[in-house]
């Protein structure tokens, strides 16, 4: 395991695990990646953890997870452990399916897409089954919020007993002018490493956070700061300068072309004007050296 906040983190929306879940892929990227989906969320997830444990060296390990995050399961990033706290760490996320960039960069914005995305991917071989007709919820707003709480942080997934016991809880907290976006935040904000029983915590969170009655609705909370890191050499960057989580020069694109003649003669220009105005700057008169006191 890493360092509690560090490590492994699960994608939300994952296709249920199957035998050929990773056929798609050559066997030692299968290999690895099967190994991967069963880590608990905390684990670590260096190629130097992982070549003690897997039948491959350290280097063969860093080029799968290259490989993979090529192919859209895992996204390595770094971001701040809460809004109150300025504290940074590393996570790697990894979807048991395949992600496009743009699946991603939603992601880490905040702006996480509906799984039946994922079931249209192109490497995903399997033939995936038609989706259900989307039915409206049964359930009321208070339900569906507590319901998707899970979908935010997976440490607080609440079974369906837990949200019908919660339920007139979160029903008092809208009547009182909150969003379900306040309620979620006030549910997933700086949570601990390890939640035992979310849906005790749930409760005492709703019932010593209740606003006051009469309050206006709350602001969404901004999502968790995260910058994505190239899976190769940790570069940051924004993901759309990190295509397939990779940085440029671990892709192996030709870097940019060398510049010009007539900017490089500019830049001698500008150089040779800055040395003049040093040299022609009048100097300030030396001080009178300081007096040597004798020995008495």
């Amino acid at each position: 395991m890493a360092r509690p906040g560090y490590g492994k983190r699960s994608a939300p929306d994952q296709a249920p695990r199957t035998a050929r879940g990773f056929g798609y892929l050559p066997a030692r990227e299968a290999y690895i990646a099967a190994y991967l989906d069963r880590l608990p969320d905390g684990a670590a997830m260096d190629h130097k953890t992982l070549a003690k444990e897997l039948p491959y060296g350290q280097q063969a390990v860093r080029t799968a997870l290259r490989l993979l995050s090529e192919a859209g399961h895992l996204r390595v990033c770094r971001e701040r452990v809460s809004a109150e706290r300025t504290q940074w760490v590393s996570r790697t996320y990894f979807s048991r399916t395949a992600r496009d960039d743009a699946w991603w960069s939603a992601f880490l914005r905040g702006d996480v897409p509906q799984a039946t995305d994922a079931a249209t991917d192109e490497t995903t071989r399997a033939a995936p089954s038609p989706a259900p007709p989307s039915r409206p919820s049964r359930h009321s707003s208070a339900h569906d919020v507590l319901a998707s709480v899970g979908h935010t942080d997976p440490r607080m997934a609440l079974s369906a007993h837990e949200c019908a016991a919660l339920e007139p809880l979160a029903a008092e907290w809208l009547a009182r002018g909150a969003s379900p976006a306040a309620i979620r935040h006030a549910l997933v904000n700086a949570l601990p490493d390890v939640i035992a029983a979310p849906g005790a915590f749930a409760r005492r969170r709703l019932t010593d956070r209740m606003p006051p009655e009469g309050t206006a609705p709350r602001p969404e909370q901004p999502a968790p700061r995260r910058i994505m890191e190239c899976t190769n050499c940790r570069v940051p960057g924004p993901p759309e300068t990190l295509p397939g989580g990779l940085c440029r020069v671990c892709h192996g694109t030709a870097p940019h072309p060398d510049p010009s003649h007539e900017a490089e003669d500019a830049v001698r220009r500008r150089v040779g004007e800055l040395r003049a105005v040093v040299r022609d700057r009048p100097r300030l008169p030396a001080r009178p050296p300081k007096p040597r006191r004798g020995r008495g």
